[in-house]
């Protein structure tokens, strides 16, 4: 197994050969309750007791099957939009990658996680965190895009955050 780093910020860990998770093309349909209110943020609301209807969250979260894998992310340079240490990650490679996008890319062989922003005219990677530079591609051998960050997952319990069934690389 490889481990990939980038400038001593593990930000994706990853074995080179393959990605931690890949969804099987031959996904099973699970359905989950989903209550029918909406949960008020602000102010109490009465609760409704009652499930109304039912989610999958494959269907949720996964439209391009085939090319969709999970990562585990490994670094705090993202945490400014809300992907954190121990998030998983829902990465679709059939996308292409737009300035504003969260992607996974390659530089010069190792992975990185950052936003794809155009400054200047000039395409760069920026971290959601002050205390990364920005990553000026032009400055990189090579460049992949390796794919598009689509949502992250991630425990609002803390105890819950390190304990992950799936394999991790640490840093």
């Amino acid at each position: 197994m490889e481990q990939v780093y980038y400038q001593g910020d593990v930000d994706v860990a990853m074995e080179f050969s393959e990605p931690l998770l890949h969804l099987r093309s031959e996904r099973k349909q699970q359905i989950l309750p989903l209550a029918s209110e909406h949960v008020a943020a602000g102010f109490p609301s009465p609760a409704e007791d009652y499930i109304e209807i039912g989610i999958d969250l494959n269907e949720q979260l996964i439209r391009h099957p085939a090319s969709t894998f999970f990562l585990r992310v490994s670094g705090h340079s993202m945490t400014g939009v809300g992907i954190h240490n121990g998030d998983l990650l829902v990465v679709d490679r059939s996308l292409d990658a737009r300035p504003g996008h969260i992607v996974v890319a390659i530089l010069d062989g190792a992975f990185t996680l950052k936003q794809l922003v155009r400054h200047r005219g000039v395409l760069r990677l920026e971290a959601a965190h002050s205390n990364y530079p920005p990553l000026d591609l032009a400055r990189f051998g090579d460049v992949q895009i390796w794919g598009v960050a689509v949502h992250s997952i991630h425990s609002l319990n803390p105890a819950q955050q390190t304990s992950h069934s799936t394999q991790r690389l640490d840093e």
